[in-house]
């Protein structure tokens, strides 16, 4: 079976496809497409668990993936601060392609918006996109109500 990490040099190049033939535009509505007919899985979890199913599909998911990683998951907020994504070091570090200079964006498309249509406060930072680090922060708002209130 093949790994999603296996797919990594594709997707690089095909966002720099993308972005030549019709600009950063296009990068982004693919991201956005992918973002509503490819991720049923994680709108599962968390409309059915909140931070506890946002937990559960990473931990799958980065567990897959491998990386160095930790996840926090409180009441009120769930943090992933991600040390080394594997993504980013094929792209950036292997040195087996030109990588895609925006790689890294395609995660604030992917996931805050998804999540925010719960009720969560998301931020996410790209803190160093070739070496693979970065923070994705969710906060259950105070007098908000979210999937976590059941």
């Amino acid at each position: 079976m093949i790994s999603c990490v296996d797919y990594i040099y594709t997707y690089s190049e095909l966002f720099k496809y993308l972005e030549e033939r019709g600009g950063y535009g296009k990068v982004v509505e693919l991201w956005e497409g992918i973002r509503e007919e490819f991720l049923a899985n994680l709108r599962d979890y968390v409309a059915r668990d909140g931070l506890k199913g946002m937990y559960a599909y990473w931990s799958h998911t980065l567990g897959e993936e491998g990386g160095r990683h930790h996840m926090s998951l409180y009441d009120d907020m769930f943090v992933i601060d991600m040390h080394d994504c594997p993504s980013a070091k094929k792209v950036f570090r292997e040195g087996r392609i030109e990588p895609y200079p925006k790689y890294c964006e395609h995660c604030p498309v992917l996931y805050p918006p998804l999540i925010r249509e719960f009720g969560y406060e998301v931020e996410y930072h790209l803190i160093d996109c070739p070496s693979g680090q970065c923070r994705l922060v969710v906060r259950k708002p105070p007098d908000v109500p979210t999937p976590d209130d059941r």
